[in-house]
């Protein structure tokens, strides 16, 4: 292991370089050694897969290439979580150490996902291989997943995470079109949607878990970019001896099953996003279902002009001419052992119906054979070009390595992906073309859905096909409903409706003079009050109760 004190020693004299104005060319440029092949060597150290591509240059990339995204989460939001926790406190160093000891040699670091892995990034100069080596093996093996860092910045993290996916309605669209074709594992959301239960899932001791399951030697790569092969196998077996052999539990590792389906989500955003999916290819490194008909389809189908003022060769684009305000384009997304061929479209929701219509036109004219051969010419030259590209981008090589190395794979070679292109025939994409409409189709509809087609206005088979079901005891009839017959009282009792009112309005006042007298009588005195007549005249008022005894005293007097 490298000690604190030459680590120390490393950082002072790049400072005491700076303060001296030292020129830039110095350090470094003995070890920029290399070749301009972009082919990886692959090796297995101790354990773990490690592929390296030695490109001439003054800089180094590294990464680790963990088999943790979305796909192989135990919970919803865990991917995330680990995502955020990277170079965060270790047993060995602080945050703030870590990040002021990178940025002391001029290093970045990057920590992403996708929906198959987790990539721990490192950007540095070449001659700083040892360093950020054991740094990133530090971080998979001795990350602390403290709590007050989990709801001080990891948690806060997340929910701005679910805020701006759902302010994306491309990001919602895609996120539903895989959910529909894969349901689960490929069909979870690249991050937790904001309605996501997350506090019921997500906390410290679950990241912690789920990291332990992930960051294991049969679960990871180390794949660098600017890195001699032998130097990168002899730091990663010193480093990396921590790592543990076996996890606390085991990652999901189901087959991926393609369902296909149609999902509809409204929403306010002015723009409107509608995805159509079909099944296509796995990625090259696993090989076990890869399609190189599926990249030439992609790029006949386009979308997006590649030649500045021009609609370009691409079907879509020629198509998008009559739906003015309409983004469309096409994409390929191939994973370990599936892939999901989209067509995407974003804009005014009668644009987006204007071109979902035309989209489907043009894949029926290649399902037909009606494509010319310099169309035809135009997209192998176009997938072969992309291939090429995304061979030597250093992103793209890097994760696609890691996960085919991880998978069993092997490594991205750019020379076998263009032969297996330009072996693509024209009657090989015409029936391509053709399986994908009569297959079942994945479609995601985003925004005005008064507006966005449904797949069947569209001519795909999206739903399920209705079973014939016949029940063979016949179903017991309903009983008819009764008739109830309503008798009012006034009439059952032979009455007028105005005789009746007259004598309920009686029987209701002698009650409620009744309900006084006894409430009187419990009180012990009585409230009535009454009048005695003579002569035809009404005499004085007095209290029922006064005027008894008044008439009892004076029958007394009279009988003496």
């Amino acid at each position: 292991m490298i000690s604190r004190s030459a680590i120390g020693q490393t950082a002072q004299r790049v400072v005491r370089r700076q303060c001296c104005a030292q020129p830039a060319t110095r350090r470094g440029f003995a070890a920029a050694t290399g070749s301009t092949s972009f082919s990886y060597e692959n090796a297995d150290v101790n354990g773990i897969k490690v592929a390296s591509r030695d490109v001439a240059g003054h800089t180094t990339k590294l990464a680790v290439v963990a088999k943790a995204g979305t796909r192989y989460e135990l919970l919803p939001g865990l991917t995330t979580g680990l995502e955020q926790f990277a170079f965060k406190n270790t047993q060995r160093r602080s945050a703030l150490r870590l990040t002021r000891e990178s940025e002391l040699l001029g290093g970045q670091l990057v920590a992403y996902h996708t929906r198959e892995a987790l990539v721990l990034e490192a950007n540095f100069l070449r001659d700083d291989l040892p360093f950020f080596t054991e740094l990133l093996s530090e971080v998979i093996s001795q990350t602390k997943f403290t709590p007050h860092e989990f709801l001080e910045e990891v948690n806060p993290a997340i929910h701005l995470h679910q805020k701006r996916a759902y302010a994306n309605t491309a990001q919602i669209a895609s996120d539903a079109v895989h959910g529909v074709a894969f349901h689960r594992g490929l069909g979870a959301p690249l991050h937790p949607t904001l309605n996501t239960p997350l506090g019921s899932y997500l906390n410290e001791e679950s990241v912690s878990e789920f990291a332990s399951s992930a960051y294991t030697k049969q679960n990871i790569s180390v794949v660098a970019n600017g890195a001699n092969q032998a130097e990168l196998g002899k730091w990663v077996g010193e480093f990396f001896g921590d790592v543990s052999t076996q996890g606390s539990r085991e990652l999901p590792s189901k087959a991926t099953k393609y369902y296909g389906g149609e999902e509809r989500i409204a929403h306010a955003s002015a723009q409107n996003a509608f995805v159509i999916a079909f099944p296509g290819s796995s990625s090259f490194t696993t090989g076990s279902s890869y399609k190189p008909e599926m990249a030439v389809l992609a790029a006949l189908l386009g979308g997006k002009s590649t030649i500045k003022y021009s609609p370009g060769f691409s079907l879509l684009a020629k198509a998008a001419a009559s739906a003015p305000g309409a983004n469309i384009s096409t994409t390929h997304a191939a994973y370990s052992d599936a892939g999901l061929l989209t067509i995407n479209f974003s804009g005014p929701a009668l644009a987006v119906n204007t071109a979902a219509t035309e989209a489907i036109k043009s894949l029926k004219s290649i399902s037909e054979g009606s494509i010319s051969k310099e169309d035809f010419t135009k997209a192998v030259a176009l997938a072969k070009y992309r291939s090429l590209e995304e061979g030597q981008n250093i992103e793209s090589g890097l994760v696609a390595t890691g996960s085919g190395l991880i998978q069993g794979g092997k490594p991205f070679q750019i020379s076998e992906v263009t032969k297996s292109i330009e072996s693509v025939s024209a009657e090989a994409l015409k029936t391509a073309a053709k399986a994908l409409l009569e297959g079942k189709a994945s479609v995601a509809a985003v925004g005005d859905l008064r507006v966005l087609p449904f797949a069947e206005e569209l001519g795909l088979r999206a739903r399920r096909q209705n079973l014939n079901i016949t029940v063979k005891t016949p179903l017991s009839p309903h009983p008819p409903p009764t008739t109830i017959k309503m008798t009012f009282a006034w009439k059952q009792a032979g009455l007028s409706y105005n005789k009746y009112l007259a004598v309920a309005a009686r029987v209701v006042r002698k009650s409620l003079k009744e309900e006084q007298r006894v409430a009187a009588e419990r009180r012990g005195l009585s409230e009535l009050r009454s009048a005695r007549w003579e002569n035809g005249k009404q005499g004085e008022v007095k209290n029922v109760a006064d005027a008894n005894n008044e008439a009892q005293a004076a029958a007394g007097n009279a009988s003496a």
